[in-house]
């Protein structure tokens, strides 16, 4: 089973890329961040016709998530489940072929010390909240999005740069740490642990041309699932040609 994440920052704009990348990479499962549209909005006969099954969580204009799988899924659910009124679509889960899948879009906070940062925080806490309700790290699930977060020198081409911001700083690292010790694994990390390799870059200032990225998105797994994960990448083409959203596809591979 392949499973990728990828923030296509608005769905309808990155529909034909979205189906192309589809048919050509063939993905298991794909979870979506970024969709910019509501429930309705979303295109559903088109992803049918690719072959996919579609759970959405939408919202208009912002946010909205959604889990394109090739088997149909069960169990699917949205919001972090725990009573805290939150009009954001930021989280969706369901259950495929016996493996939890959860597609989540961290807030990005926008300015340490202002209430948005202390958003983003308390999301990051109730997530860690729902993953620890879920069953991590006993039960097979993975939780895949775009996270918002720099983890460490070694995914950022210009750490002195960032540090410091609202997506790199020490507060951050160690939410993303606390997030690892519940019992989840990095699966590009598990088999690129030295590589310099990035998700976004920003659409100024010739970014992509000079490799200025980051690598804030990520397909965690729990330990059992991590034992037969056979490969991760990141699909840096993505961001070439027309249309590109500032994010790319990561995936990573199991067996059984």
């Amino acid at each position: 089973m392949t499973i990728a994440t990828w923030n296509v920052n608005s769905v309808k704009a990155r529909l034909p890329r979205l189906l192309a990348w589809l048919d050509r990479a063939r993905p298991d499962v794909v979870c979506l961040q970024e969709l910019k549209g509501t429930d309705d909005a979303f295109p559903y006969d088109e992803v049918r016709a690719a072959g996919y099954h579609a759970v959405v969580h939408g919202q208009k204009t912002y946010n909205g998530v959604a889990i394109l799988s090739r088997l149909a899924p069960a169990d699917a659910a949205a919001g972090l489940g725990d009573g805290v009124p939150d009009p954001q679509a930021r989280l969706v889960a369901a259950t495929v072929g016996g493996v939890r899948v959860v597609s989540a879009y961290v807030p990005n906070g926008g300015e340490v010390g202002t209430p948005p940062y202390a958003y983003k925080l308390e999301w990051l806490r109730r997530l860690r909240a729902y993953l620890g309700r879920a069953g991590v790290p006993e039960v097979p699930l993975v939780v895949c999005g775009d996270f918002n977060i720099v983890p460490s020198d070694l995914d950022c081409h210009d750490p002195s740069a960032w540090e410091g911001s609202v997506l790199y700083n020490p507060e951050l690292r160690a939410v993303h740490q606390d997030l690892l010790a519940l019992g989840l694994v990095d699966t590009f990390r598990l088999h690129h642990p030295e590589d310099r390799n990035y998700s976004w870059w920003d659409y100024r200032n010739f970014a992509f041309p000079r490799d200025d990225g980051l690598r804030i998105d990520f397909v965690l797994c729990t330990p059992a699932l991590a034992a037969r994960c056979t490969g991760a990448g990141i699909d840096r083409d993505e961001r070439k040609g027309e249309k590109p959203s500032d994010h790319v596809p990561v995936w990573a591979a199991f067996s059984g």
